[in-house]
């Protein structure tokens, strides 16, 4: 998740600004292909983010549709070069002194794609299908998105240096799940997922007998604190 809102100054002079940015950017997309038109380099580089999480989640559904492993390392390779992306577009918006609110919200989208979406995805995949196990991914991905929305609205008022240059994130930056995809890469060579010897660490059975909608890996309970850990207000990660 690249920094690329500008630092504003006060409540009065950062809704003037934003009131500002949103006068320019509606002048700024109006007529036909203007939205394409008036992309910056810096907004291609965080839809390149995006692709690589789409693909990752392609590549999830065809290795369902095929058992081809094939796919599945493809999978699991593409957010990894989303994040290469995600650190690069703040860079080029940085180097061409370029930003723009459509760029900003692009970030966010392109971010829960790749590091929300296509991580809970790949955690299904391996064998992560119960129901109590769909409802914790779904929380993970709707954290994640929480997490995003909050950082775009408060990310003015983070204390920053002078290049500005935020200080801390609040809060796991959702890019951090890609140590939960690491996780599954290891599992996936080891031949630790479904179909061959299962998931680590095995299942618990909150209610009903055992295969039932009670049934949950224990695993989840890692992806239910990461999730926690994205919205969290009092954790501070350092932001080197």
């Amino acid at each position: 998740m690249s920094l690329r809102k500008p630092a504003t100054q006060g409540s009065n002079g950062q809704e003037s600004h934003e009131t500002d940015q949103k006068r320019a950017a509606q002048a700024e997309y109006e007529g036909h292909f203007s939205l394409v038109r008036n992309f910056r380099l810096a907004d291609l580089v965080t839809i390149a983010n995006g692709i690589c999480g789409s693909f990752s989640i392609f590549m999830s559904a065809k290795y369902l549709l095929t058992n081809d492993e094939d796919y599945l390392w493809s999978a699991l390779a593409f957010p990894l070069a989303g994040l290469l992306f995600d650190f690069l577009d703040g860079k080029v918006a940085r180097w061409r002194n370029e930003s723009s609110m459509i760029g900003q919200e692009l970030d966010s989208l392109a971010d829960l794609i790749s590091f929300g979406v296509a991580p809970a995805l790949l955690a299904f995949v391996v064998g992560f299908r119960t129901y109590l196990d769909t409802v914790v991914l779904t929380g993970f991905i709707c954290c994640g998105l929480a997490r995003l929305a909050r950082f775009n609205a408060t990310v003015a008022s983070i204390p920053k240096d002078a290049k500005g240059k935020a200080h801390y994130f609040e809060g796991l930056p959702i890019p951090s799940s890609l140590g939960l995809v690491a996780i599954l890469s290891y599992w996936t060579k080891q031949g630790w997922i479904e179909g061959k010897e299962g998931i680590p660490w095995g299942t618990i059975t909150l209610w009903g007998k055992q295969g039932g909608d009670g049934e949950l890996h224990t695993f989840s309970i890692v992806f239910a604190l990461w999730a926690a850990a994205m919205v969290s207000k009092t954790l501070r990660v350092p932001k080197i």
